[in-house]
């Protein structure tokens, strides 16, 4: 008997890690599924998950390697970033580009000096220790941010705002830490010409390194056209990891440079996009799972009460929150023509996420002696914040009234692989149009449009706004067509007329309300209406001219109406 318990225990100990993670992934996807009505973030889940089975919890799976981790960290936002720059459209990056991207910049900058100077000056915390909390935590996170408001929606300017500026800002939340570290860890002193001469190389040969590679792959797709759809997503991984390794090699900074070969990839026309576009959301969503699962386990909350971290961790949360982000933010619009309650929300909305968490690892990594006392301080005020903060988002959205209905995302979508004509040279692809606002109104009839020789519009989702009742009434009339067929086509009539008459003595509010979606069949008479999502399948190098040719006519019958 003690034979076969060993055989098995020694089973179980070498496959723990088969064993722990599919178990926890899965307790956080049903989690977060229950979760998802009352706006929790999945990546708080995925926390919480971390330290219930880790070493602090149930001890399913202990791990305490922090240099690995910090690799696997890194590993893991390669893709959470390359996917953020792939949903940068360029001309949301436009219309916002110099709050967002000065946010991004100048905006951590400032928000890593106001802390520095809170945790210094103010509260007497050790010079060092004060300087990486400092630049560590002054990043927010697009992914909280954006699960949360999900439900109460902003503006499409406020909120574009808020998203590049979340997407773009931890490249530089990033940089600013590895100088850092390198720095205090360094032998050699180095010279003040010396760090602004690193600064500027990693930011700005970054961006230039992830151009080139962005466009060299695009040709590279669209040489080869590929019949196989895997070899694509392959060609996806190796750009973000070459990406990364590339410019890191040479001293730039990796993150950036992904950052940047996302957005170049996301606004240019290839083969198979809407698929690599896919594969590149669930990588990203795999990797941000695994990303605070494996936070969570690393983290010994048994720690925060023995050596007083909480009162620590409070204590930052509070001055990043309410001093350091608020000030960084009305002193870096300044002059900008953005409301005051618009401003006021973007600094209450500087939810702190995954890349401060992992960039609290380097300091353990590099060897250095408050390594972990930073790390916990780090993932407390990250705690706090997505607990504080992400669930009043909504409220204050609410209070500031700056919630408006924004374009909900069709429960269908259109993907298959098009196998291309080498010979002939036809690229297909297949991709989706948004209409703009507002929701229903009338745009061209589809025999109007002038569209590029040989597209095909293939499908077009609609939502329609209809009563609890009327959905309710046609459910009913579908179970009894079901049972009973077409002869019971004179109680529909009646049931339908009797739905009218309540309907007119007792009109419905929004509240009342549910989302019916169709799917439309792109025939010559039917008209466009805001707010819908066209599938086309076309040649790659007529994506911009449809694109152009639908808004462009849209918005002219709109226009007369």
């Amino acid at each position: 008997m003690e034979y076969w318990l060993n055989f098995f225990t020694t089973s179980i100990a070498d496959n723990i890690v088969y064993l722990a993670i599919p178990l926890i992934l899965l307790a956080v996807v049903v989690s977060a599924v229950h979760l998802d009505k009352k706006s929790i973030p999945v990546i708080l889940v995925a926390l919480f998950a971390g330290i219930v089975f880790g070493k602090d919890g149930l001890k399913f799976w202990e791990f305490n390697n922090m240099i690995l981790a910090n690799q696997l960290a890194n590993l893991a936002l390669v893709f959470v970033l390359f996917h953020g720059g792939f949903c940068t459209e360029k001309n949301n990056l436009k219309l916002v580009a110099l709050p967002a991207v000065g946010l991004a910049s100048w905006g951590v900058l400032l928000t890593a000096v106001f802390t520095f100077v809170c945790l210094y000056f103010i509260l007497g915390w050790d010079k060092n220790l004060a300087l990486l909390l400092a630049v560590i935590i002054s990043s927010t996170d697009a992914a909280a941010i954006f699960s949360i408001l999900r439900k109460q929606p902003l503006s499409h300017k406020l909120s574009s705002t808020i998203e590049i500026e979340s997407a773009a800002n931890d490249p530089m939340a990033i940089l600013l830490t590895i100088v850092t570290v390198q720095t205090l860890t360094s032998s050699e002193n180095l010279s003040f010409n010396v760090f602004v001469w690193q600064f500027l190389w990693k930011f700005t040969a970054g961006p230039i390194f992830g151009y080139v590679i962005a466009k060299m792959t695009v040709r590279l797709i669209n040489r080869l056209t590929p019949q196989e759809n895997g070899y694509y997503y392959i060609i996806l991984l190796c750009t973000a990891l070459f990406t990364y390794g590339f410019t890191e090699t040479l001293n730039a900074s990796g993150m950036l440079a992904v950052f940047t070969a996302g957005i170049v990839l996301g606004n240019m026309q290839f083969v198979h996009k809407q698929g690599v576009y896919n594969f590149s959301s669930a990588i990203s969503m795999i990797s941000n799972i695994l990303l605070f699962v494996l936070l969570g386990v690393l983290v010994e909350p048994r720690s925060w009460f023995n050596e007083n971290l909480v009162l620590k961790g409070v204590l930052l949360f509070v001055f990043l929150s309410f001093v350091a982000r608020p000030a960084a933010v009305f002193l870096g619009t300044i002059a900008m023509g953005i409301p005051f309650k618009d401003r006021l929300f973007v600094a209450w909305a500087g939810l702190r996420g995954a890349v401060p968490i992992v960039l609290a690892t380097y300091p353990t990594a590099h060897s250095m002696e408050n390594g972990m006392e930073i790390f916990n301080l780090v993932f407390f005020a990250v705690l706090l914040s997505l607990m504080i903060q992400g669930s009043s988002l909504g409220k204050v959205a609410k209070l500031l009234k700056l919630s408006t209905e924004s374009r909900p995302e069709p429960p269908y979508s259109l993907e298959f692989f098009t196998k291309n004509d080498m010979e002939a040279g036809q690229k297909i692809t297949v991709f989706t149009i948004d209409l703009p606002d507002p929701e229903g109104a009338k745009g061209p009839l589809i025999r109007d449009l002038r569209l590029p020789e040989n597209t095909l519009l293939l499908m077009i989702a609609r939502r329609q706004r209809v009563s609890s009742l009327f959905r309710k009434t046609q459910k009913i009339i579908s179970l009894i067509r079901e049972r009973h067929g077409e002869e019971v086509k004179e109680l529909e009539d009646k049931t339908w007329a009797i739905f009218n008459k309540i309907n007119e003595k007792k009109p419905f509010n929004k509240d009342e309300e549910e989302d019916v979606w169709q799917v439309l069949p792109p025939r010559g008479d039917t008209a466009l209406c805001g707010w819908d999502q066209i599938t086309v399948l076309s040649k790659v190098e007529d994506e911009e001219k449809i694109r152009e040719v639908l808004l462009d006519s849209f918005n002219k019958v709109k226009s007369t109406v």
